[in-house]
């Protein structure tokens, strides 16, 4: 009977249930850094994908774009031949057959009369209206990949820093473990406070970082 009473007005160690809520507080917090590392690093594997995906597509597009010019010049200069060795018929049959954007833009580079004027442009391809298509998109996929490429350099960053916000919460779960294990007060009460400070830092930290859901 005496012993009954006894425990029920045996005062709370503190100590101890501060170390319980530590220990059960960080060991989800480790899991959830843990979920974060991951997440992000898939997301910086899609991203790595995606720009090597639109270099690939920069590359094709740019090499359409080459053949294309590497064409339209070499009937340009056909006409040119045609044209100075008074080959009406033929300058008229080249001209006829110059695909765009080089059909539209050779009126205008003619109407500039190259031949007498120095200031025009010596051929249609140093005018400003000569775009190719498959350039601009080229371009603009090489953009798209170099943003990405960043985008996943951003995510490995924010995944390697959310592994070093675990390793952070591993070490307090240690600490606490820890102080279960010593027997001087003092000791238990100092290797227990350690913890909570780091605590305390890494869920500052872990409360300013970007989060994947």
């Amino acid at each position: 009977m005496t012993s009954s009473v006894t425990s029920e007005n045996s005062p709370t160690d503190w100590r101890e249930l501060i170390a319980i809520l530590l220990l059960s507080v960080t060991a989800i917090l480790t899991a959830w850094t843990g979920f974060q590392a991951s997440k992000w690093s898939g997301a910086m594997s899609i991203s790595f994908s995606q720009a090597s995906t639109n270099r690939i597509e920069a590359a094709r597009m740019e090499a359409t774009a080459n053949r294309k010019l590497s064409v339209q010049v070499s009937l340009f200069t056909q006409w040119l031949q045609a044209y100075q060795a008074d080959d009406t018929e033929l300058a008229e049959f080249l001209q006829s057959r110059f695909p765009e954007p080089l059909a539209t833009v050779f009126p205008t580079w003619l109407e500039s009369r190259p031949l007498k004027n120095p200031d025009a442009p010596a051929t249609p391809f140093e005018m400003e209206q000569y775009v190719i298509p498959e350039s601009l998109d080229a371009r603009a996929a090489d953009a798209t990949a170099d943003r990405k490429f960043r985008q996943a350099l951003r995510n490995n960053q924010r995944g390697d820093n959310y592994t070093v916000l675990t390793i952070g919460f591993a070490a307090v779960l240690f600490f606490a473990a820890l102080s279960e294990r010593m027997r001087r007060r003092r000791a238990q009460w100092a290797l227990l406070g350690i913890g909570g400070v780091g605590f305390v830092i890494l869920a500052v930290v872990l409360m300013s970082f970007p989060k994947m859901f």
